[in-house]
C-alpha cells in the first residue's frame, strides 16, 4: 500500500488499534502471550458461596525474561450483583507482605454496601510466592519467624546470628525465586490479571502493605488505574527500613495520649493522678520486670522487654489499661497474668515478607554494627519501642541487593485514602506521606479512630466517602476529617 498523506497514516493506525483489544498489550510486546491465555474458572472449595470461583493465571517468574520460566497466580472472584450496573473489577489485597488474599472476596463482600456490590466483580488473589501462587518457604524455626526483637548488648550477638540464619535458610531453600518476589513484580502480575480478565482498567482496594502495592501499581500503570482505595496507608518514601523505624515515633505519641487518658481516670485504675505519674508507674513496672519477671499463668513470666513489645496496644486506650493494671498487680504479688505469646507468622508468610522487604529496596545497611548504633540511638529517642524497629534484620545478610531501584511514587492518579488517627502500624504520619505522593488523591482521616484498619474494621464515618467514590468515581472536593459517632 502506498501511503499518500498523514491522514492515511492516521486512518491505518486507527484501524490497527481497533483490531487490537484495548485490554491487551501493544503489538510485539512479549507479554501479549500472557494476555491471551484462557481462564478455567472452577468453584472454590473454601468460602461457602456458590458464586465463588477460582482460577490460575500464568505469569513470567522474571519479567526481564518473559519467555522463560512461568509461575501461577491463584485468583478468585464473586461476580457483580448486577450485570446492568456493573462497572468493572475491584481487585483486592489484604496486606502483609505475604498475606493470602484468595478468600478476600468472600470475607469482604458482607462489609460492602449493595451499591458497591452491584458494580464490581470482587477479585482476590494470592500474590506471587504466597499461598496457592507458587508458594515459597524457608524452613524457619518459630524463633526465626518472629520479626521484632528488642536490643540489648547481651543478646545482640544472638540477634545477628538469627538474622543471618534466616537469610541463609531462605536463599538455600528458594534462592532461584527470591529475587523475583517483589512489589513491582506483583504489580506486573496484577496488570496481567487485568488483561486476562478483559478489563481496560482496574479498580483496587488495598489494606496496610496493600496500600503500597496499589500505589506502586498506579505509578507503573497510571492509565490502567481506575478507582483506587487505600485503607491504612504507608509512606512510599519509607520503604522499607524507615517504615520499621517509623513505628516508634508514633508509639510515643500514643503512649503520651494514653498516660493523659489514664490520669483522668485515676479513681478507676489507680495508675496515677497526672500523666507524669502514670508514665512513672509504667516505667517502674518495666524496670521491676527486668529485675523479676511478672508472673504469668504459663510460668514463663514477662520481663520489661516483653511488656514493651505490646507498645502497639497503647492506641486503644480502653483495651490496654486493664492489662497494665493487671501487670502492676501481678508484679506486686497478685494473680498471675495470661502469658503473651510472641507474634509469629507461618513460614510461607515470613519467607515472602523478607523477600519483599529485602528485595524491594536497597535501604538496609549491610554492617551489623550500624543496626547496633541505630537501635541504641532510637531507644534513647523513643524509649518505648525505638530498639524494636531499628534492630538487625535478615536484610543485612540478603545475598543479593534489590534487582530494581525502589519505586518513586509521584503521580496524579485519583485515589481515596482512609485512615485512623491512632493507627500503630500504618501511622497517621505514614498515611500523610502517601497523600503527598499521590497528588490526585483525597484523604479521609477518622479523628480519634483507633487501631489498624478503617473500612476493614467495620462501620466508620469514612464509609460515605468510600461508597460514593466506588459507585460514582467522585472524590471529596478536599481532604476530610470526620469523627465516629
Amino acid at each position: 500500500m502506498v501511503l499518500r498523506n498523514g491522514r492515511t497514516i492516521l486512518l491505518l493506525t486507527a484501524v490497527l488499534a481497533a483490531l487490537t483489544p484495548a485490554t491487551a498489550f501493544a503489538a510485539g510486546d512479549p507479554l501479549q502471550r500472557y494476555a491471551q491465555q484462557e481462564l478455567r474458572w472452577e468453584h472454590c472449595e473454601m468460602g461457602g458461596l456458590p458464586s465463588f470461583e477460582c482460577a490460575k493465571v500464568k505469569v513470567p517468574l522474571d519479567y526481564g525474561k518473559p519467555a522463560g520460566r512461568m509461575i501461577e497466580i491463584a485468583i478468585s472472584r464473586v461476580k457483580a450483583a448486577s450485570a446492568k450496573e456493573r462497572h468493572g473489577v475491584l481487585l483486592m489485597n489484604p496486606g502483609g507482605p505475604g498475606s493470602q488474599g484468595l478468600t478476600m472476596p468472600v470475607e469482604f463482600e458482607p462489609m460492602l454496601p449493595a451499591e458497591v456490590r452491584a458494580r464490581f466483580d470482587l477479585v482476590g488473589f494470592d500474590p506471587r510466592g504466597v499461598g496457592r501462587s507458587s508458594p515459597i518457604g524457608c524452613d524457619l524455626t518459630e524463633d526465626e519467624r518472629s520479626i521484632q526483637h528488642p536490643y540489648s548488648a547481651a543478646t545482640f550477638g544472638k540477634d545477628v546470628e538469627r538474622a543471618r540464619s534466616v537469610a541463609d535458610k531462605c536463599w538455600a531453600k528458594a534462592g532461584d525465586v527470591l529475587p523475583h518476589i517483589t512489589t513491582r513484580n506483583t504489580a506486573r502480575d496484577m496488570d496481567i490479571v487485568r488483561a486476562v480478565l478483559g478489563e481496560r482498567r482496574i479498580s483496587y482496594f488495598g489494606y496496610s502493605y496493600g496500600t503500597y502495592l496499589g500505589a506502586v501499581y498506579t505509578q507503573m500503570f497510571p492509565q490502567r488505574s481506575d478507582r483506587i482505595v487505600l485503607d491504612s496507608a504507608l509512606d512510599p518514601k519509607l520503604a522499607w527500613r524507615d517504615s520499621f523505624r517509623g513505628w516508634s515515633a508514633a508509639a510515643e505519641l500514643a503512649f503520651t495520649r494514653w498516660t493523659e487518658w489514664a490520669a483522668e481516670r485515676d479513681a478507676t485504675y489507680g495508675l496515677g493522678a497526672s500523666a507524669a505519674e502514670v508514665r512513672k508507674t509504667y516505667w517502674e513496672l518495666v524496670e521491676r520486670a527486668d529485675r523479676t519477671p511478672v508472673p504469668t499463668d504459663d510460668g514463663k513470666g514477662l520481663d520489661g522487654a516483653a511488656i514493651r513489645s505490646g507498645y502497639r496496644a497503647f492506641v486503644q486506650v480502653e483495651a490496654v489499661t486493664p492489662w497494665i493494671v493487671a501487670l502492676k498487680a501481678a508484679a506486686a504479688g497478685g494473680p498471675a497474668v495470661p502469658g503473651v505469646p510472641p507474634v509469629v507468622v507461618d513460614d510461607n508468610m515470613t519467607a515472602v515478607t523478607w523477600a519483599v522487604f529485602c528485595g524491594d529496596t536497597r535501604s538496609w545497611p549491610r554492617d551489623p554494627e550500624q543496626y547496633r548504633r541505630d537501635a541504641i540511638a532510637d531507644r534513647a529517642r523513643y524509649p518505648l519501642a525505638g530498639d524494636f524497629g531499628a534492630n538487625v534484620q535478615p536484610c543485612a545478610f540478603w545475598k543479593s541487593a534489590a534487582v530494581e531501584p525502589a519505586t518513586v511514587v509521584n503521580n496524579e492518579v485519583d485515589a481515596l485514602i482512609v485512615q485512623n488517627q491512632w493507627d500503630p502500624q500504618a501511622t497517621l504520619a505514614m498515611a500523610q506521606g502517601m497523600r503527598r505522593a499521590l497528588h490526585g488523591s483525597r484523604m479521609v482521616t477518622v479523628a480519634g479512630g483507633e487501631g489498624h484498619g478503617v473500612v476493614v474494621a467495620g462501620p466508620s464515618c469514612a464509609d460515605g466517602a468510600f461508597t460514593r467514590y466506588l459507585t460514582t468515581g467522585r472524590l471529596p472536593a478536599k481532604d476530610v476529617t470526620c469523627t465516629n459517632q
